[in-house]
């Protein structure tokens, strides 16, 4: 290759490319270096640029383009003409080759140049500059030029006669000089900003991009930008997945290939094969990508120990060094290369599979039948979709570690062989024997894991349990009692905790002590062998050795992945299995000979369960079948009315119509199939949308039709009273209305749908006499006249206008006939006992429902669009508060010494490293070989993360003395050093795991104790503000994040950090020059981490805010099913579905990215400094300054430092992402408002002893900005007397218990309680001092006895009297006495018994106050006489109010308070009110009655 130089340049071969001649740099190194390898370079990248495709006609385009063009054109002419008198000048300046070189290279360059920026003015580009690379690649020959044209000054034959083709060529130089200035000039003068927001807003992610592009991830520059200037803001702002991406199409693609897997499968098909056939090929051929990666990785210590040979011998060619260096670029740039797209294309495969998954879970959640739904619970279902997915995603990384794991390993193993010869047998058995104790370790994981999981489920369980029942449990002051059994859950998950966290640091420990173990032992056996060492051989030991233990370790972890993915797979394919709806084997096809029949059923069986063998089938014995219908036959537009008692099957009819049930023979015909039916469900299913959405359902507004709907059900005072009208979002499931408006609400839906088939199940029920009314004249009898409906109800009364009845009992029709035939029937069935059972989950009337919602309603709607705010995100970085709260948490000594304990494990391992290298320069002959074996062992990038920490040159290496031979130096003595400095390392590494385990437990339990306590305390304001969802989330996944996920990170963090300074202390001191190459490297690093960490965090949490609203609108979608079914509309809805998904898997994709884009730039900062050291080393060499092994550790180190910084840089941006999480806490440990904990005055035992209640001028208003609830309210009840208080829904008759009991605090006025002013009594001494009886019935979990006296401070005899005075003794006995369960919220008792036993706990309290809040609603007329007696022998001396809604249960009072708009409107004995004329009390009176 020297030959070849000297003659191009003509020069001699000993120094053929002089970089100083006479004073001026070297003509030839000048066209080489700094023109024709520029010019390549521009030419390359410019090529990669010729593919872009264009974009439609009307871009406006930016005026530089055309000068930017033309100019690259006249640039190639240019250098073509100069060739012409540099051929005829003849060696004037230089070889003719040289210069037909330079000018042949630069000719096509500037031509491929051109025609890509043709290509770009064309594309999307043409608005904006176009890439910058180009404009800054097209700047590189510029040096070259400005140097020749110096020359040509300097000698001064630019101008004279005597050389024409000189001055020839000095012309065409300055013109080639002004046009390379005008082609890079319009390209890095500031632009107008054109209309860039939408063009990014609207900017499809990757595709149409040039090759450079996509390998360096330009197309997400315009968003990492803006990400860094605080512009993105919402999801949106995030750029459209590519097509091949994009859910609609991923889905189609693989339900086409489940169809075609359909029709050749006999038995149900595999979601495996189907994932397999859909996206295998493109999964599997990324296994060669990530081969090559692998295999490039070993390319690096090879290569290494060449060049370091090189240098070593004087006897080399330099060609040889030449190429090993390139080969050292080429093999570090094209291993990150493939490694990086590796990631990026299987992170693409992993959103495919994802968006497949979802949609296909979703799909089938909408077709199966409910029958067979009903084998998984909702919350199964939803897990399918966020768990199992996500573990089935995650296999897909696991896949290809499984095969290249053992790859790695074999690889290492062979070249391991190939330098120790037998003594690696020890390093074999050692490993053996590590897979089983990390197989048991990761076995005692899982089951420590289970058990914690399940303990976490009850924890959180009692936790939904009593936010549902904060308000019962602030009444009865029974915060320490449900504090007390949290903890005592919150302990159970501790334990595991804790014995997962100790197996983890065990782990740890393997994973960090191993290597030192393993080593030690191998260079033992091969001395005791009677081998010598060598440098070469200990760091290339060291080198395998670590590539060894990486696979070990990771294959447990890996093989888990594996295991875990197959059991979601499992579990996912029995869900897939179910069997789906079929309305064409289920309705008949052919109508009746009567073209006016709506519907109709003959000798129909249906059941809610499969009927498993055919033996069992007998002839239809309709004893088995919840519904047998003999005959039924419904005209069009008639009303038929269905009655029965509870149980009878009359839903079950519905269900039947439908085709909810199982069809076990006969024959159902609906007219009009396809158009389905308007349903109204007997438990209204609300969206969480906004109430017009609600009513609309997906069709058109229609605002006549909208209105006469909102008219019919008696909704237009409603959406009056609400904040933003029917623009008012309603929560989940309705939350913020009352039932009576839920019910209308889902009635409205059904009639705007316009159907001509009703079935209406019960909507009168949870209405009062007035609505429900106005609900069958105006709606039922009105708008919906002339259709067909079907009108299930309890309320009889209102059947009167029915063209017909049915009476259902025990699944069979009893008789069909008129209202008057039918009616007087149902008056005989028991009534008051059909009552009570009825009303099981329904609220008696409106108002009542309105009212237990009032405060709530107004507190939240008011607040919504602020609750959701604060869910959306916060901005910007991690606040260092939160950083300190943890330390806080975690304990400062603690703290301090688990960063002492990581400080001493890294010194130590760093001085193990340097004492082997020591004793190494002892040993060898002289220290040049040393050190130059010692580099040439080094390996690749991955393996340097951990053992290069600690790889030293002692100053000593450099000495050149010779030293004594091995024999006169005492081994022994070495290796006890060795060894114990090893065992120290192993010692403190053990530390560190478990102090850093200990500490995290303890964050763990003072975070959650903290966030416990504030909680309890909460005011009730806050729980009516903030969603029961959003406070779980906090006790859930963000506590969990807390327990597991973020000491995890923080580990590999913290580990980072220590290792990176090892590592810079250590190459500081080895070689101080390359601080030269780290500071700017460190500066570059900085920039782009800071520029990549902005964007990140946004990103992390557009990805947490666009995935809760899936699985909102799954769960949605599941209780509501039998509507969307009934309706048709569940193409829209699986639509929906898919958008809420593309709008996750963008940001997904859009975080995915943005890692990779950082990590190509971290790893090509490195390829530039492995190269930069390499090219150094080779001039060095060439002036014989070099220090072979000096550049051997420089460069063992700059292949292995990017890996350490992006492994930093990655650590932290997950540790502050969790950090999140702790600021979650933190924010709900600090900034919720608690009620005053203070008490200023100390009250007797027996307060209040006489029971006068006075309110003197109460104000109260549930949050500022808010009207008053109470304005100036002033009465006095005396000791011992009944009130009852009355008023129509928010008029504030609940308030004033809230008032009271200081729920809420006043804005001015006092309360009095015998003569003291409760502001001034502690509030747990106020509450247990008063009772009340609540108005929804609350009971938690647990037994009877738990749920009477939860302090258990009362005996048995006691219990079972009020018990019996509450007549639930029987009932009690019957479910087996005071020890039994009552089920989940009191499932085993039916509402009207739940009300009889928060009845009996306000008998128990003693209190000399009793509130009373329509207790008795859900029970029927006989029991309601009794309890009324039983209060008022009880009672009799106490003061009792209480809120009414059937008026005749005050009537008998002493005293009425009616309330109207907050102020005391009436006050008066009922006598002497309902005589008044114009009273409010006598109007309520009168409407009541109708």
């Amino acid at each position: 290759m020297e030959n070849v130089l000297a003659r191009l340049c003509g020069t001699s071969p000993e120094d053929p490319l002089p970089v100083w001649v006479h004073g001026s740099i070297g003509h030839c190194f000048n066209q080489l270096t700094l023109n024709v390898i520029p010019h390549v370079i521009l030419g390359v990248v410019s090529a990669c640029f010729l593919g872009t495709p264009r974009s439609g006609s009307g871009v406006p385009c930016r005026p530089g383009w055309g000068c930017r063009i033309a100019a690259s054109f006249i640039l190639a002419g240019l250098f073509l003409a100069d060739t012409i008198p540099a051929t005829i000048s003849q060696q004037e300046l230089g070889p003719v080759y040289l210069e037909v070189l330079a000018n042949s290279t630069a000719t096509v360059t500037w031509l491929t140049h051109g025609l890509a920026l043709l290509m770009l003015f064309r594309s999307i580009h043409s608005f904006a500059k176009g890439p910058a690379t180009l404009a800054l690649l097209a700047l590189l020959p510029l040096p070259s030029l400005i140097i020749t044209v110096v020359w040509y000054c300097q000698s001064r034959t630019a101008w004279s006669p005597a050389h024409p083709a000189a001055s020839s060529r000095f012309a065409i130089l300055c013109l080639q000089l002004a046009s390379l200035l005008v082609t890079s000039f319009p390209s890095i003068a500031p632009g107008k900003k054109t209309n860039s927001s939408q063009s990014q807003r609207s900017q499809v992610a990757e595709d149409g991009e040039s090759w450079l592009s996509c390998f360096f991830y330009l197309w997400m520059n315009p968003l990492m930008k803006r990400g860094y200037q605080w512009k993105l803001n919402q999801p949106e702002d995030v750029c459209v997945l590519p097509r091949q991406l994009q859910t609609a199409r991923v889905c189609d693609h693989f339900y086409s290939c489940w169809q075609s897997s359909l029709q050749r499968a006999q038995e149900p098909v595999r979601l495996s094969s189907v994932l397999h056939a859909a996206f295998g090929l493109r999964f599997y051929s990324l296994g060669l990508l990530k081969l090559a990666g692998n295999l490039l990785g070993f390319s690096g210590p090879l290569l290494l120990n060449l060049l370091v040979n090189f240098m070593e011998s004087q006897q080399e060619p330099l060609t040889h060094g030449v190429l090993y260096a390139l080969g050292l670029f080429a093999g570090s740039f094209l291993g990150a290369l493939l490694r990086n797209q590796f990631s990026y294309q299987l992170n693409k495969v992993r959103l495919m599979v994802r968006a497949a998954v979802i949609s296909a879970i979703y799909r089938k959640a909408l077709h199966v039948g409910s029958t067979s739904l009903a084998r998984f619970t909702m919350g199964e279902i939803v897990n399918f979709m966020s768990t199992d997915t996500d573990r089935l995603v995650n296999f897909c990384l696991s896949f290809h570690e499984v095969w290249s794991l053992p790859v790695q390993f074999a690889i290492a193993l062979y070249l391991l062989y190939q330098q120790v010869g037998v003594a690696f047998l020890g390093v074999l058995a050692l490993a053996l024997l590590l897979v089983p104790i990390n197989k048991v370790i990761s076995d005692r994981i899982m089951v420590n894991n289970k058990d914690m999981l399940k303990h976490k489920d009850t924890r959180v369980k009692l936790m939904t349990e009593f936010l549902c029942g904060i308000r019962v449990i602030k009444f009865y002051t029974w915060e320490k009692h449900f504090s007390t059994r949290i903890n005592a859950c919150r302990a159970k998950e501790l334990q595991k905790l804790r014995a997962i966290k100790y197996l983890d640091a065990a782990c740890v420990y393997l994973w960090a002590a191993l290597p030192v173990v393993v080593s030690i032992a191998v260079f033992i056996t091969y001395v005791l062998l009677g081998h010598q060492l060598t440098a070469t051989k200990v760091f290339t030991t060291l080198a395998l050795v670590e590539m060894l233990i990486l696979p070990l370790n990771n294959f447990p972890w890996v093989l888990n992945g594996t295991l875990e993915a197959k059991v979601s797979l499992d579990r996912i394919q029995r869900f897939l299995e179910l069997v789906d709806q079929d309305l064409e084997a289920y309705y008949a096809l052919g109508g009746p000979s009567d073209t006016a029949t709506a519907m109709e059923m003959q000798c129909a069986a249906f059941s809610w369960a499969p009927v498993e063998k055919e033996s069992t089938r007998q002839p239809l014995s309709a004893g088995t079948l919840p519904l047998y219908i003999e005959n039924l036959s419904v005209r069009k537009g008639m009303l038929l009315g269905v009655v029965g008692k509870v149980g009878s099957g009359k839903s079950s009819l519905l269900a039947a119509i439908t085709g909810e049930l199982i069809k076990q023979g006969g024959r159902v015909y609906v007219c009009d199939l396809e158009q389905g039916f308007g349903l109204a469900t007997q438990e209204p299913w609300i969206q969480f949308t906004t109430v017009r959405e609600n009513i609309l359902f997906g069709r058109e507004y229609d605002a006549r039709l909208y209105k006469e709907v909102v008219e019919a059900c008696a909704l237009s005072e409603d959406l009056n009273i609400l904040p933003a009208r029917d623009q008012t979002e309603v929560g989940e499931n309705g939350v913020t209305l009352s039932g009576g408006q839920k019910a209308r609400i889902a009635l409205a839906r059904a009639i705007y749908q316009e159907k001509e088939l009703y079935l209406l199940d019960d909507p009168l029920a949870a209405v009062d006499a007035d609505v429900a009314n106005h609900l069958m004249q105006k709606c039922i009898l009105g708008v919906l006249k002339h259709k067909t409906r079907i009108l299930c109800t309890h309320r009889t009364e209102f059947l009167e206008k029915a063209d017909a009845l049915l009476l259902i009992d025990n699944g069979k029709i009893v008789k069909t006939g008129t209202p008057a035939d039918i009616l007087p029937l149902v008056e005989a069935f028991p009534k008051v006992k059909d009552v009570d059972k009825r009303q099981k989950n329904k609220a008696p009337d409106e108002q009542d429902l309105e009212e237990a919602v009032e405060t709530e309603r107004e507190g939240s709607t008011q607040n919504n669009n602020l609750i959701h705010k604060e869910e959306e995100k916060k901005e910007g970085a991690v606040a260092f508060q939160v950083y300190k709260a943890y330390w806080k948490a975690v304990g400062s000594c603690l703290m301090l010494s688990i960063l002492f304990a990581l400080l001493l494990m890294q010194a130590s391992r760093n001085i193990s490293d340097w004492w082997l290298s020591h004793w190494i320069s002892r040993i060898s002959q002289t220290a040049n070989t040393s050190v130059m074996a010692f580099s040439a062992s080094l390996p690749s990038p991955e393996l340097l993360l951990f053992f290069t920490l600690g790889l030293v040159s002692p100053i000593e290496a450099v000495d050149t003395t010779p030293v004594p031979s091995n024999g006169s130096l005492d081994v022994n003595f070495y290796l006890i050093v060795y060894g114990s400095i090893a065992g120290a390392n192993s010692l403190f590494t053990l530390l560190r795991a478990f102090l850093f385990a200990y500490g995290t437990i303890r964050a763990a339990t003072v975070i959650h104790y903290q966030l416990l306590q504030r909680v309890l305390k909460a005011t009730i304001t806050f729980f009516d503000t903030t969603t029961t969802g959003r406070i779980l989330n906090c006790f859930s996944s963000d506590l969990y994040t807390v327990d597991d996920s973020l000491p995890f990170m923080l580990n590999i963090f913290l580990a980072n950090v220590y290792g990176l300074l090892g590592m810079l202390v250590i190459i500081t001191y080895g070689l101080p020059w390359i601080g030269l190459v780290l500071l700017p490297l460190a500066a570059l690093c900085f920039s782009v981490q800071r520029y990549y960490r902005h964007t990140s965090r946004e990103l992390k949490r557009f990805c947490s805010v666009t995935l809760s609203p899936i699985y909102t609108h799954f769960s949605e979608t599941l209780s509501g099913l039998s509507s969307i079914r009934a309706m048709r509309a569940t193409q829209r809805f699986e639509l929906e579905n898919q958008l809420r998904l593309e709008r996750n898997q963008r940001c997904l994709f859009a975080s995915n990215t943005a890692m990779q884009w950082l990590d190509i730039r971290l790893q090509m900062i490195g390829v530039a400094v492995v190269t930069a050291i390499a090219g150094v080393a080779l001039i060095q060499h060439q002036k014989q300054l070099g220090n072979p092994g000096l550049v051997g550790l420089a460069l063992s180190y700059a292949l292995s430092l990017t890996n350490l910084v992006s492994g930093l840089i990655f650590s932290f941006t997950v540790t502050e992402t969790m950090m999140v999480s702790v600021e979650r806490t933190e924010e709900y440990t600090t900034d919720i408002p608690i009620e005053p904990q203070d008490k200023l005055v100390q009250v007797a035992a027996d307060w209040p002893s006489q029971g006068l209640v006075e309110f003197q001028q109460v104000v109260l208003s549930y949050q500022v900005g808010l009207p008053n609830a109470l304005d100036g309210v002033s009465f006095t009840f005396y000791p011992g007397e009944k009130v009852g208080i009355v008023g129509r829904t928010g008029s504030g008759k609940s308030t004033i218990f809230l008032a009271l009991f200081r729920m809420v605090e006043l804005k001015s006025g006092r309360i009095l309680l015998d003569g003291v002013d409760s502001q001034l009594v502690g509030l747990e001494e106020l509450r247990s001092r008063l009772a009340i009886i609540p108005q929804d019935p609350f009971l938690f979990s647990g037994s009877i006895r738990e749920n009477l006296d939860p302090q258990g401070i009362r005996t048995d005899a006691e219990l079972q009297e009020v018990l019996e005075q509450c007549h639930l003794w029987d009932a009690v006995t019957q479910m087996g006495g005071l020890d039994s369960k009552v089920g989940e919220r009191g499932r085993c008792l039916s509402v009207g018994q739940r009300q009889l036993m928060c009845l009996a706990r306000a008998l128990l309290t003693q209190a000399k106050v009793l509130c009373i809040d329509e207790a008795t609603a859900s029970v029927d007329q006989k029991t309601d006489q009794l309890l009324q007696q039983t209060i008022r022998q009880r009672f009799a001396d106490k003061t009792v109010l209480t809120i009414a809604h059937r008026l005749n249960t005050i009537l008998d009072s002493d005293r009425v308070l009616v309330m109207q708009a907050g102020i005391v409107a009436e006050l008066d004995s009922p006598t002497c009110l309902s005589k008044k004329d114009g009273s409010l009390f006598q109007h309520l009176l009168h409407s009541g009655q109708q």
